[in-house]
């Protein structure tokens, strides 16, 4: 603790570092002011009365998790409502596409710097264009009292409103896209992985209050929970994150030789590296895809009468929702994996430049031997994932609290802001480093110091 204190400190000695923390605290306070301004001809209280009674009747719905990652935008329909989700959505799509589409594979591949320039221009074209598409469906949505429980949201509906929501809500998103490249290129960490952070923790105060409410310490009788519920609940909080930094920091570390060569009078290869394959290499994509598809129906089924039993079938607290939740993620983990690690692409470039791991072939049976380990070690981190996806509806389950509180104890949450932290660390780390500053870690200040 004393350590990360001095880290801190030592952090703001450093011009440039200073000048990147600053710059970068001061977009996340334009974000989240951009977070409370509503769009115009909206019925706040209403739309708030409604988010209310959802969350109350179905703890977890689509609803609550959009809400979550916009941290409030989306129940209070202000300007960043959509959030930055488009861009995520859009971001997923171009990784598919560039495995199925050749030219795309091709210029993510050959294309160096240009490369990647155009695939992001693509990215934040396909940005635009589901923030059009869900700025749309939101408008229309929002017109009907019937989807809101007879409740009004809309003051006065036409084209007029529909116009200006999907004006609103589509310069949100992009404006919420260029915050984030702005922090990625000129503050510290990704800017896009930081903002969502931010809206999640944002809702950690409001958590608080409820499990205070909850207890009820000056009125007995109006308590819900028990008084030692928040120990187990701390407890409970510490050794998730204990394990989740030991499944997202779990790597297999494959040794690569590389051969001597002698070109004229110059001699290269002859080191030794490794392939770091991570225990969970597809991050928190599963889990995002896997709620995508298993709370959609859930959701639905609130305003659709047909859909209604099969959608109670697949609510949070029954089995066949947990047993299928957990499938489709440990699935979505190896799918993902397959297509961002090609394991030919890996064993070609080795062969390539004269490197082998030791004990096995060049070409082919290099292949296989990655595939092999890759998909031995994605097990665990697959079922990893599916354990703290499903542990908020233990918790919400056993302890008796509401899905904002118990979002804190599992799920794709606490695996982002983990994640964040840890990469955000990282790069204030590196810059204490190269200054001859004390890191957060013990390590990274001896390695610094050889």
């Amino acid at each position: 603790m004393i350590r990360t204190i001095k880290a801190l400190m030592n952090s703001f000695k450093i011009p440039d570092l200073r000048q990147r923390i600053l710059f970068t605290l001061a977009l996340i306070a334009v974000y989240r002011l951009g977070c409370f301004i509503p769009i115009p001809g909206i019925n706040s209280e209403a739309l708030a009365q409604f988010f209310a009674n959802v969350t109350n009747q179905q703890g977890g719905t689509l609803f609550d998790i959009m809400d979550l990652f916009t941290g409030r935008a989306l129940s209070q329909m202000t300007i960043f409502a959509l959030g930055i989700m488009p861009y995520i959505s859009s971001s997923i799509i171009m990784q598919l596409l560039t495995v199925v589409i050749p030219q795309l594979e091709k210029l993510a591949k050959e294309g160096s710097d240009y490369g990647r320039k155009k695939i992001m221009q693509y990215t934040r074209y396909g940005t635009v264009g589901l923030a059009l598409f869900q700025s749309f469906i939101i408008s229309v949505y929002l017109e009907d009292p019937a989807h809101f429980m007879g409740l009004s949201i809309v003051e006065h509906g036409g084209w007029g409103f529909r116009l200006l929501t999907i004006i609103t809500l589509t310069s949100g998103t992009a404006f919420i896209m260029w915050l984030g490249e702005q922090i990625t290129e000129r503050g510290i960490g990704n800017g896009m992985s930081i903002l969502i952070t931010i809206g999640i923790v944002s809702r950690l105060p409001t958590a608080l209050r409820f499990v205070w409410q909850m207890i009820s310490p000056f009125s007995p009788e109006n308590r819900q929970i028990e008084p030692y519920t928040p120990v187990i609940m701390i407890t409970l909080f510490v050794a998730v994150i204990v394990f989740v930094v030991l499944i997202t920091e779990g790597q297999r570390r494959i040794p690569v030789e590389y051969a001597k060569r002698i070109v004229g009078r110059k001699v290269y290869g002859g080191q030794s590296t490794y392939i770091p394959l991570r225990v969970n290499h597809s991050g928190v994509i599963p889990i995002i895809f896997a709620q995508s598809i298993i709370l959609f129906p859930a959701t639905i089924g609130q305003f659709v009468p047909k859909l209604q039993q099969f959608a109670e079938a697949l609510m949070r607290g029954n089995w066949l929702y947990t047993l299928v939740y957990s499938l489709l993620i440990i699935f979505f983990a190896y799918f993902y994996t397959a297509v961002t690690f090609n394991t030919q692409d890996v064993a070609q470039n080795m062969k390539k430049y004269g490197g082998f791991i030791p004990g096995i072939r060049a070409g082919k049976p290099t292949a296989e031997y990655l595939d092999y380990v890759l998909t031995h070690i994605t097990l665990p981190g697959a079922i990893f994932l599916a354990i703290i996806a499903v542990t908020p509806d233990g918790i919400m389950a056993w302890l008796k609290v509401p899905y904002l509180v118990a979002s804190f104890f599992g799920g794709t949450g606490l695996l982002i802001i983990v994640g964040v932290m840890l990469e955000t660390m990282r790069q204030i780390e590196s810059h204490l480093l190269m200054r001859h500053y004390e890191g957060f870690m013990k390590k990274g200040h001896l390695r610094g110091r050889r």
